[in-house]
């Protein structure tokens, strides 16, 4: 529950590279996450280079992060691999998280960046880095070493909660 309640969308970072083993873990914390009929229809595009983040962080206005972060996890769908389709947002929605708790677990700070189903932005993504048409680009996180530690905000609501019937 610590991890869970720690973690939050960070979207400023240091200047400070994050060591490849440590995105490695990232990855495979996102690949541990279930997935309709145990498909694991998901594939990563790992950026770092300067330019592509800068790019990237201008294909909408909430993707200024993706600029100054260390590395960018652009977390893909394959719709080759996907058993059951329509519960691909699912999954992937599933491996992202696992992606962002372990982000926290490694002292670092992520953001996930929305992509899909907005059409302009999945096809700016798609054709900026040649994404084949059966990978849809569902999102993008960001990681990095924060640049400064957020207050945590805890956000249960009782009122939202429903025993038995509504």
């Amino acid at each position: 529950m610590s991890l869970i309640f720690k973690r939050q969308s960070i979207r400023k970072y240091r200047d400070e590279k994050v060591p490849e083993e440590v995105i490695e873990n990232l990855l495979r914390a996102g690949m541990q996450a279930p997935s309709s009929c145990n498909s694991q229809p998901w594939e990563f595009i790992v950026i770092s280079k300067k330019e592509d983040k800068e790019a990237i962080s201008k294909m909408h206005k909430f993707a200024k992060p993706a600029e100054n972060a260390s590395h960018l996890i652009i977390t893909l769908g394959n719709l080759n691999e996907a058993k059951v389709i329509r519960m691909i947002e699912q999954d992937l929605g599933a491996c992202n998280e696992n992606i962002l708790l372990q982000a926290t677990h490694e002292g670092l700070g992520a953001v996930w960046l929305g992509f899909h189903p907005i059409e302009d932005r999945t096809l700016k993504l798609k054709e900026y880095l040649n994404i084949p048409d059966y990978c849809i680009p569902f999102s993008v996180i960001c990681v990095g070493y924060p640049a400064h530690e957020g207050e945590v905000k805890l956000r249960y609501d009782e009122s939202k909660v429903h025993f038995d019937r509504y």
